[in-house]
């Protein structure tokens, strides 16, 4: 069976160096899918999700699809980045810029994710006399950027559409407690719970995640049904589980001081698979003066702009390509391109470019992993978060930090509100 897969053969990594993290390895897997650790509730959540709220969650999406011409999800961190990582790689790279007619799914917006009003102003006014629909995702409702965004929004429809107004606004937070959950009971939003046993960069394949992403037309089911899987291939647990040899081959490059991590990819769809993954791998492991700082690039683009660094600046850092098997859009080259180019099509010519790539920088001697997904469907993109999930939890004991929580962000949460309240 095919399945998401990893490829360390160019990593500069010996079998007696994985060996060492053997024990580890198996203690860290034990630990996870013992349950003793907080936020945890994402390891088996894909094998015992509420099937029900799933069928709940498309007859809203359906509904938000049918009464919205712009559909604005509301979040920031992890209630946004991995719904729009699926918007951006499985959706329709020019959705929003169709008419009306041709397009699949509303035109989807995010909004809370940011402080400028520069940004909120000018979407405002783009989708102001527009047929709208919003959906905040905050489990306390009480965090800055979204908390501004939602008030923005909430103002224009309730303008707008008067006392049908909570028709168009939905909610997930948390299930019982916050100022978000207390508007939504006074309002009558329709509103889903995030669950309290799973973190926000964890939350994926959550409500929070799957509404928005049912919102622009992709099957969450098959998603579902691809972490599910996922959940049963990588079980084992000793160093043939690919999460397994990906958190120790991390850990060995960290090691030898390979303190950042690169993210490439040459398809631009897994551009925000990739902001995904630098929050879930950044706020899980920077902690305690440690951690590998994930980065990213979208090649071959950046090779315009990087590839000389790459190839001989620093060695401080270790790349991660995350390659697409099969693609099943493609282009042919015209006769009238330069002649080695003619009779070939535009991924032949990429796959090489990234072929390319890896042999250079390999002949340097900079350490190359590649995590190779089938292809582009919902299904993988489930089994694909859940591989990196695991992964980065099991990286994160390896590394002797708890990958589930983040401290450090609060410390300027509360300079900020100190900042604001008393100016």
């Amino acid at each position: 069976m095919k399945h998401v897969n990893v490829n360390i053969k160019n990593a500069f990594i010996e079998s007696n160096e994985l060996e060492e993290y053997k024990e580890l390895i198996i203690s860290s897997h034990q630990r996870l899918h013992s349950g003793v650790d907080d936020y945890t509730g994402w390891v088996d959540y894909p094998l015992n999700h509420d099937k029900k709220e799933v069928q709940r969650i498309i007859k809203v999406a359906q509904q938000i699809r049918n009464q919205s011409e712009i559909f604005i999800v509301i979040g920031i961190g992890g209630s946004y980045l991995g719904a729009r990582a699926a918007i951006e790689m499985l959706g329709s790279s020019f959705n929003n810029l169709l008419d009306k007619e041709n397009r699949k799914a509303p035109q989807i917006f995010f909004a809370g994710h940011n402080i400028s009003g520069t940004y909120h102003k000018e979407l405002l006014e783009f989708v102001q006399d527009k047929e709208i629909s919003i959906c905040v995702i905050s489990k306390s409702g009480n965090t800055m950027e979204p908390n501004i965004a939602f008030s923005v929004f909430k103002e224009l429809l309730e303008k707008k559409y008067g006392s049908k107004s909570a028709d168009h606004i939905f909610v997930v937070t948390d299930e019982k407690e916050g100022m978000l959950r207390q508007e939504t009971t006074e309002k009558g939003y329709t509103s889903f719970a995030v669950p309290d046993d799973i973190g926000g960069r964890y939350s994926v394949l959550t409500p929070g995640g799957l509404l928005p992403i049912a919102v622009a037309g992709i099957d969450i089911e098959e998603m579902l049904k691809g972490a599910a899987d996922g959940c049963m291939i990588y079980d084992n647990e000793d160093l043939s589980n690919p999460c397994c040899a990906y958190a120790a081959a991390r850990n060995i490059l960290y090691k030898r001081g390979k303190l950042l991590e690169i993210f490439e990819s040459y398809e631009p769809k897994l551009q925000y698979v990739a902001e995904w993954l630098k929050q879930l791998f950044g706020e899980s492991e920077g902690k305690e003066g440690k951690g590998i700082f994930p980065a990213s690039l979208n090649l071959s683009t950046d090779l315009h702009s990087m590839g000389q660094y790459l190839q001989e600046g620093t060695s401080c850092f270790f790349e991660t390509v995350l390659n697409i098997k099969r693609l099943d859009m493609d282009l042919k080259i015209p006769d009238t391109a330069i002649k080695p180019l003619r009779d070939k099509t535009m991924n032949d010519i990429n796959k090489k470019a990234m072929e390319g790539v890896i042999l250079a920088h390999i002949e340097d001697s900079i350490p190359n992993i590649m995590i190779d997904i089938p292809e582009i469907s919902a299904y993988y993109f489930g089994q694909m978060v859940y591989f990196f999930e695991k992964s980065c939890a099991l990286s994160g004991y390896l590394l002797g930090v708890f990958p589930f929580d983040q401290p450090g962000v609060e410390k300027y949460k509360r300079n900020m509100k100190e900042l604001i309240t008393n100016n």
